[in-house]
């Protein structure tokens, strides 16, 4: 199984939350630890430094992309010239692979200076990831991690302007090199919808796109608590959400019916 964190926002940090992800990497048998982006608050080196020592405590593999937040707002210079400069000191190449026993995930880097928050996929990076995907082993299942969502509902809060440019292109491209999913944040709520059904992409299995909550950040959307998602080897999706009384992360009933 994967374990699907997103927007930590290091600096706004819960102890509590970042205690019960530790306890559950120990109880459960995970492949590895994906984080879709916003690992920081204001991308300060404190908060990326944070970061990282908390996912070196769990002692997993992990992948990591960049989000919004992860690149300076109010440092102009540094946001224009060397906008992942602090994330890069940390957490090195910003698109990287990550291959388990199940699973072959390919990180991608929607971020970009001009468009803060809606994202970007370049004509290059479709090509490349494409490549990627064509050359998986056939009998695994391939995500791909990019900060924004590739579909947001039409009567959401956020709508289109949370996606990234190019990106329905990219997803016409990727399925039909096999991909399975894409795992997001941004939005800080969890959602699982078939790309495949909602854009007629035209291929013979299911395209998931799987958003995550915040895991750790006290920075909550409409009331949500904080949560995670674990995708299991057979692609089934599930989300847990932080009991406050329990101090732990507990599953979510519509997924243990």
């Amino acid at each position: 199984m994967i374990l699907h964190l997103s927007d930590l926002h290091f600096g706004t940090e819960k102890s509590a939350c970042m205690a019960a992800i530790r306890l559950f990497c120990l109880e459960h048998e995970i492949e590895a630890v994906v984080v879709s982006g916003d690992l920081t608050q204001r991308a300060r080196y404190t908060q990326f430094y944070d970061c990282k020592q908390f996912l070196d405590s769990l002692k997993l593999p992990y992948l990591v992309v960049p989000g919004n937040h992860d690149i300076p707002l109010y440092h102009l210079w540094n946001r224009v010239f060397s906008p992942f400069t602090r994330y890069q000191l940390f957490f090195g190449n910003m698109e990287t692979t990550l291959e388990t026993d199940h699973f072959f995930i390919v990180g991608v880097n929607s971020i970009r200076r001009r468009y803060h928050t809606k994202g970007h996929i370049s004509l290059e990076q479709i090509q490349q990831i494409d490549q990627s995907l064509q050359h998986a082993p056939p009998n695994k299942i391939k995500l791909i991690v990019a900060h924004q969502p590739f579909y947001t509902p039409p009567n959401a809060e956020h709508g289109v302007k949370d996606c990234p440019i190019l990106g329905r292109m990219a997803l016409e491209v990727w399925s039909k090199s096999g991909l399975n999913g894409l795992l997001h944040g941004h939005l800080h709520h969890t959602a699982v919808y078939d790309l495949n059904a909602l854009y007629h992409l035209n291929v013979s299995h299911s395209v998931l796109e799987i958003h995550a909550g915040t895991a750790t950040s006290y920075r909550l959307h409409g009331g949500l608590p904080n949560s995670f998602n674990v995708i299991h080897s057979n692609c089934a999706i599930a989300h847990y959400y932080f009991d406050n009384a329990l101090g732990d992360f507990v599953l979510h009933k519509r997924n243990a019916d």
